[in-house]
């Protein structure tokens, strides 16, 4: 495992919440909720979780916060437009 500070966790939030004996998948996604909101404006997440699976994954393959990231890698993708209306073209009236 890395240590606490690292570029991609530099709350050091997933090593910790690796480090916490007992800890829930539902824990797991609250602590992963507020690492995604802490990056950098314009950040693609995708990438960084790949790096944090390679690095904690293997020696944790059974930990909630594996399955968290794993989960987090499957719904990142490029952002959808949600609602708002649209300007449409108008012919003459």
């Amino acid at each position: 495992m890395t240590k606490k500070g690292e570029p991609d966790d530099p709350k050091g939030l997933l090593y910790e919440a690796y480090r916490i004996e007992g800890i829930t998948k539902p824990e797991c996604r609250t602590i992963f909720l507020d690492w995604a909101l802490s990056l950098p404006d314009g950040t693609e997440p995708a990438p960084v979780i790949e790096r944090l699976l390679s690095r904690y994954g293997p020696a944790a393959s059974a930990h909630p916060m594996t399955e968290v990231l794993t989960e987090g890698l499957a719904r990142s993708g490029p952002p959808k437009r949600r609602g708002g209306w649209r300007s449409r073209p108008r012919g003459p009236a």
